[in-house]
């Protein structure tokens, strides 16, 4: 696995964790949105965070579960993993 995790990656985790399907060009399209509005509650979201913490056996900072918008998550996530490469 990489040290950062893409958009790509991020729609299949929140279909994996969270059971929506997002497709990847809309999430970026719609990056400044919040969870919420894409369907991804705080539970989606920590499912989310728990398989990134499993798939790369890093912890990830606990404001990553608090993250607003995947634009957000994404950019504090793939921070975490390049700090822990």
């Amino acid at each position: 696995m990489t040290a950062q995790i893409t958009v790509e990656e991020l729609a299949a985790l929140m279909k994996k964790a969270a059971g929506v399907t997002v497709v990847p060009d809309a999430l970026l399209e719609l990056g400044e949105s919040g969870f919420d509005s894409l369907g991804v509650d705080s539970l989606g979201l920590l499912g989310i965070v728990g398989e990134l913490e499993n798939a790369h056996g890093t912890p990830m900072p606990p404001d990553a579960e608090r993250c607003k918008t995947p634009r957000q998550f994404l950019d504090l996530v793939n921070s975490t993993l390049m700090a822990g490469a």
